[in-house]
């Protein structure tokens, strides 16, 4: 099977289509799967820095089945542009033979299996399931996440906050053609403690949360990707780590997750999804009291779930 690359002009959200037969429910079944599977093998991430500040990411992963590696380009330069931030591609092979199985579109793998990892930590550890959504962001990553939310959440009201207000609204009506309630808010601030639910899906070139928060709120924040980058603030880092739970997708994120250590955190601390997945399985879960912050900063086995599902698919 093969998938033609989208081209890299599409309007914010359309990458997240490309991939019309997976839907998150799916993906999130993968996904637990994957991290229960002693098969896979998830070699460290390379990142080559590029002249002009971007970076060229190479991602393999393999199972006793699947190998795949993402090659996808980061050109910070192009926001604000025509021009994706992220591009590139998935190459699935067959482990047995060496055949190429799928050519898949790297921004569309990164949106939806970004979005299915934050749904999938949503239902093992977010303390409050029902009331609206705030989906901070309104390119790719809310449109993806907006969709995993609605598909496998059980989301039927969103605030959407951004800062191009064109986007906030085509978002909120995306959000209505999938029948849920949605409105914009000016700043996210102003409404997220209202919010048990927040989804921060930005281009992290500047912090977009920074509290208050509902009080038992699940926070997932998927934009900030390196040391450097962040969307939550330092105070809002800290304030969680002291009353609530942080936890992050990988253990690589312990050298990657910029909003907590620019807030002077350690995220080597905190306990992993695989980890919390885990606990769940074997019911020594306990509830959180406070909020819940979600780390999310990639990881070539969540590629390695879509490259799973793509397989199957043929």
């Amino acid at each position: 099977m093969t998938a033609t690359p989208a081209p890299c002009d599409l309007p914010p959200g359309a990458v997240a289509d490309t991939l019309p037969w997976l839907d998150a429910p799916s993906l999130v079944s993968e996904l637990r799967a994957l991290l229960q599977d002693p098969e896979v093998r998830v070699p460290a991430r390379l990142v080559q820095p590029l002249p002009g500040g971007g970076s060229l990411f190479v991602m393999p992963a393999h199972d006793k089945r699947v190998a795949m590696t993402k090659l996808i380009t980061f050109t910070p330069a192009n926001m604000g542009t025509e021009r994706a931030t992220i591009q590139g591609d998935v190459l699935v092979f067959d482990v047995a033979t060496g055949q190429r199985m799928a050519l898949l579109d790297g921004p569309a793998v990164t949106a939806k299996r970004t979005a299915a990892v934050s749904l999938l930590a949503a239902q093992l550890l977010a303390p409050v399931r029902d009331g609206p959504v705030l989906v901070i962001g309104a390119g790719t990553q809310g449109h993806a996440h907006l969709t995993a939310f609605a598909q496998g959440f059980g989301t039927r009201e969103c605030v959407i906050a951004s800062r191009t207000p064109a986007s906030a609204e085509r978002l909120a009506t995306h959000a209505r053609r999938l029948g849920l309630s949605a409105r914009v808010a000016a700043h996210a601030d102003e409404v997220a403690a209202q919010c048990p639910i927040v989804l921060v899906c930005t281009p992290a070139a500047e912090v977009a949360l920074g509290g208050p928060l509902h009080a038992r709120a699940f926070v997932a924040a998927v934009g900030a990707f390196t040391p450097h980058m962040r969307e939550l603030s330092a105070p809002l880092c800290r304030d969680i780590a002291a009353r609530g739970r942080i936890v992050l997708d990988t253990p690589d994120a312990a050298h990657e997750a910029g909003d907590l250590i620019q807030a002077g955190l350690d995220p080597a601390s905190y306990p992993t999804l695989a980890h919390c997945l885990s606990e769940a399985a074997s019911r020594r879960a306990t509830p959180a009291e406070g909020p819940v912050l979600f780390k999310s900063c990639g990881w070539a086995g969540w590629d390695l779930a879509v490259a799973r599902c793509a397989a199957r698919h043929g």
